[in-house]
């Protein structure tokens, strides 16, 4: 995907690593029920990203960025728990979640300056 916007790529990259991580998760580890809820808040924040960018009004598009700032601290909480409960190694675990709590930086920046 190229763009010139960062959290537009940063959550695109992340869906794609959610993605590869929910394959691994439900081919290797048989594990779907929290896999499913991963890849569900994982990707919608890219997704409403991509709404916010296409929003109608300023109302709409800080609508749509808070959906996305929502869904990726769901997502970071099913990470933890994932990574807790030993389905994700150190590895994968410390690469998505300093992923998700960058993405998460940097929708609240974005938060911030569009309600000012």
């Amino acid at each position: 995907m190229k763009s010139n916007n960062v959290i537009r790529e940063k959550s695109y990259n992340f869906s794609l690593k959610i993605i590869k991580i929910y394959q691994e998760l439900t081919k290797e580890k048989k594990e779907f029920i929290l896999s499913k809820q991963l890849i569900r808040s994982g990707t919608s924040i890219g997704a409403n990203i991509e709404e916010a960018i296409g929003a109608q009004s300023k109302n709409d598009f800080i609508s749509k960025i808070s959906i996305s700032y929502k869904e990726a601290r769901e997502t970071l909480y099913w990470l933890h728990l994932l990574t807790d409960s030993n389905f994700l190694n150190k590895q994968q675990s410390d690469t998505l979640i300093n992923d998700c709590e960058e993405i998460l930086r940097i929708i609240g920046s974005i938060q911030k300056t569009s309600k000012s």
